[in-house]
């Protein structure tokens, strides 16, 4: 699939008054199909950064996996949307910041929690995820979730606890609270900071506002790392932890991220959040495999209660929760 193709289906629109997407279908779409290779990409992402980790020390991977995304990232924008739709001045600003938060703040929380925790587990963590936006889009005043929503992220939540606790997380050792705490909370920041993003998704050209938000965030964790990439051994690094590098850079960090930015453009932050609950059932079907956890009876249950609650809450009608972008609680252009 071509990563530019998806990422520039349509050209930005003016702003729109209300804050959910005006033409968000409720059929499965080419934006659906694009969110469930999202979801693939990122669930088998814990598996090659939990992988990548263990070979080379996690500040080091992070710093240059990032940095290898922004890089990559910005020749894309460049070469396919140039300067013609670049950004204003304030808003590049505005996004900046938010980078630093959504694509720094958030990646140095999932490094420290995956390092101390199964994969599995922190992937049903994250799937906590659309709870969070929810609640930010309500308080935010962006979105109104239906009742039918509501119903279906308590499935989904619910899910996640019948896995979590089929895991052995209540009888771990501290270290395994520890990074499922960092884990949760970096969830919280990225709920926080996709609710902050929609409304400059429909000025800003994706390639553009991925490119800004990740370079700032990018900037943060190559300075956090750069202590340990200077005493990184390169030419004892194993072959297999520069391909994690590759795919947990390129891939989680550039493609998968271009269609979740589609997503919130077209869908709307909390149905594209939606998808990302079905990471956790793919991270652990490759968590199974590839590092031998092996999931519960218990897992299999909480797996169905998050498709269900999945298919409940995409199929639940999003109302604006106020009046358009022009209200104290949206930041302005």
């Amino acid at each position: 699939m071509s990563v530019t193709a998806t990422a520039t289906a349509a050209e930005p629109t003016e702003p729109s008054v209300a804050p959910a997407p005006a033409g968000a279908r409720h059929g499965f779409t080419a934006t659906d199909a694009g969110l469930l290779l999202m979801a693939a990409i990122w669930g088998i992402n814990f598996t090659v950064v939990k992988a990548g980790i263990s070979v080379m020390p996690a500040a080091a991977f992070n710093g240059l996996r990032v940095a290898l995304a922004a890089v990559v990232l910005a020749v894309v924008a460049f070469a396919v949307a140039g300067v013609r739709k670049f950004p204003s001045r304030r808003d590049a600003l505005a996004l900046l910041a938010m980078g630093v938060m959504g694509n720094g703040v958030y990646q140095l929380l999932f490094i420290a929690g995956l390092s101390r925790t199964r994969a599995g587990i922190a992937a049903l963590v994250i799937a906590a995820g659309p709870a969070w936006i929810a609640i930010f889009s309500r308080l935010f005043g962006r979105e109104r979730l239906a009742g039918r929503g509501w119903a279906g992220i308590g499935l989904q939540m619910l899910g996640m606890l019948c896995v979590v606790a089929s895991a052995g997380l209540l009888d771990a050792e501290i270290s395994a609270f520890t990074g499922a705490a960092f884990i949760m909370v970096g969830s919280i920041v990225w709920a926080l900071f996709t609710v902050l993003l929609q409304p400059y998704t429909a000025r800003v050209h994706p390639l553009h506002l991925a490119s800004l938000t990740l370079s700032s965030g990018a900037l943060l964790l190559f300075v956090v790392g750069l202590p340990s990439i200077m005493q990184l051994d390169f030419a004892a690094v194993p072959f297999s932890a520069w391909m994690a590098v590759l795919y947990a850079g390129v891939g989680a960090l550039v493609i998968a991220y271009l269609l979740f930015y589609r997503g919130v453009r077209v869908l709307g932050p909390t149905r594209t959040a939606m998808y990302g609950n079905l990471q956790p059932l793919i991270a652990l079907m490759v968590a199974w495999v590839a590092l031998k956890e092996q999931p519960t009876i218990w897992q299999g249950v909480g797996g169905v209660l998050v498709m269900t609650g999945l298919l409940v809450s995409r199929t639940a009608r999003m109302q604006p929760a106020g009046p358009a972008p022009h209200g104290p609680s949206s930041p302005s252009r």
